[in-house]
């Protein structure tokens, strides 16, 4: 199905082609045209299906046909759990928004908190926002919940899974009842608890599910490769020598220790890459973002946590160095390729530690993943290495050669 099909306004339409969008993913094709009757929609779909754009074409259809004025009580607003993901649902409401003349503001942590503040009394239609200021914000009466006839969850698990519940709850018990606004939920999963959640606040939400091996596996050329944990690091750079369009490689491991690590032999090697942490402050988070989708890095190294809200394009190749424990987590990197309709490549290590969460993991997908051992030339043996790692806090050096002192015998009375 065609955008051209759908009952859009021609100033929406005209964003569409500036962005060079054309046919509907299958979550557009399912909750574009039940939003635009007005209904509430609880969708099941991961991420690079196309669901930011499907809500916020809905978002824009419905403020144009109210026709109300721009004002210190916006109209909308988008609720996401990260900050990286309200940046990109803005940078995208700025494309495909360009010819609606709506004002969409970004509320989150970690920037110009005046600025912020300042922009919603100047008057907004949509707010794009983490929970947490936007609270703050709302009990200083800086703006009202009092207008708000649309609202988007995105990535509802992630609220539960980040802690930001108790925040989701006040907030939406803020808003005008269910009845009275439009209400779009979109999550990885419609787990028991996000089930709950639309029930509760929204007016008989239709569902839809966007199932994760149609998501991840059509256009996602994936492998695996056998390897022990002192082959992963030659492997990986014998098989992106081999492979000249490796030019945006997000890489993925289990911890953040193993993430500094790896970005540090990566550099060693002259190699172009950052590691996404949690501790690094948001300004510098947001240039490294930059960084990568700009192609000034080549590598960007994270972790699950540290990776949320994380969504660039042209992302060439997925690398599960780790391989994950949990398998929504493997449907979740490996979505980070192969977005709006391109095709990318997933390569996943499978070593004597991690190896025993692949059969939870292709069950999860429904599919074997094709796997292989590494043949010689696959691996980089002549790579700098580079200083040994610092013991972790809590695991001090073992002294050797010192004789442990055995306790006194107690005698018998």
């Amino acid at each position: 199905m065609k955008f051209s099909e759908l009952n859009l306004p021609e100033s929406v339409l005209k964003g569409i082609a500036q962005v060079g969008f054309v046919e509907l993913t299958p979550v557009q094709e399912e909750t574009i045209p039940l939003a635009l009757a007005g209904k509430d929609v609880a969708a099941q779909a991961q991420t690079g299906t196309g669901k930011t754009a499907a809500f916020l074409l809905s978002l824009f259809t419905r403020l144009l046909a109210s026709g109300k004025q721009t004002s210190n009580n916006p109209r909308a607003l988008v609720i996401a759990p990260t900050r990286e993901l309200v940046v990109q649902i803005c940078e995208d409401a700025k494309g495909l928004g360009a010819f609606c003349d709506l004002k969409v503001q970004a509320i989150f942590g970690g920037m110009d908190y005046d600025k912020q503040r300042q922009a919603l009394k100047d008057g907004v239609d949509i707010i794009v926002a983490t929970p947490g200021r936007l609270i703050d914000y709302a009990r200083q009466r800086v703006f009202s919940f009092d207008r708000i006839e649309a609202l988007v969850i995105d990535e509802a698990d992630r609220m539960f899974d980040m802690g930001f519940i108790k925040d989701l709850r006040y907030i939406l018990r803020k808003l005008p009842p269910f009845e009275q606004r439009q209400t779009m939920l979109f999550s990885a999963t419609l787990s028991p608890r996000v089930a709950e959640l639309a029930y509760e606040f929204m007016d008989l939400a239709e569902r839809v599910e966007i199932l994760p091996e149609q998501v991840t596996v059509e256009k996602i050329d994936q492998l695996l490769y056998h390897a022990s944990r002192r082959e992963k690091f030659p492997l990986l750079l014998g098989l992106l020598k081999k492979d000249p369009g490796a030019e945006r490689v997000l890489v993925f491991v289990n911890t953040k220790r193993e993430a500094e690590y790896l970005a540090d032999r990566l550099k060693d090697n002259e190699l172009r890459a950052a590691v996404i942490s949690g501790d690094i402050a948001q300004n510098k988070r947001m240039r490294i973002l930059k960084d990568f989708k700009e192609g000034k890095l080549t590598f960007l190294v994270a972790t699950d946590v540290a990776s949320r809200g994380i969504h660039i394009d042209g992302v060439t190749h997925v690398i599960n160095y780790d391989l994950p424990q949990d398998p929504e987590d493997y449907v979740h990197r490996i979505g980070r390729t192969a977005r709006a309709g391109a095709y990318g490549k997933a390569i996943s290590f499978a070593d004597e530690d991690l190896v025993f969460h692949l059969p939870d993991i292709e069950e999860y997908i429904g599919r074997k993943i094709p796997s292989r051992f590494p043949e010689d030339d696959d691996f980089v043996w002549d790579y700098k290495r580079s200083a040994p790692r610092k013991k972790a806090p809590g695991h001090p050096k073992p002294v050797t050669g010192a004789k442990t002192k055995k306790p006194p015998r107690r005698r018998r009375p």
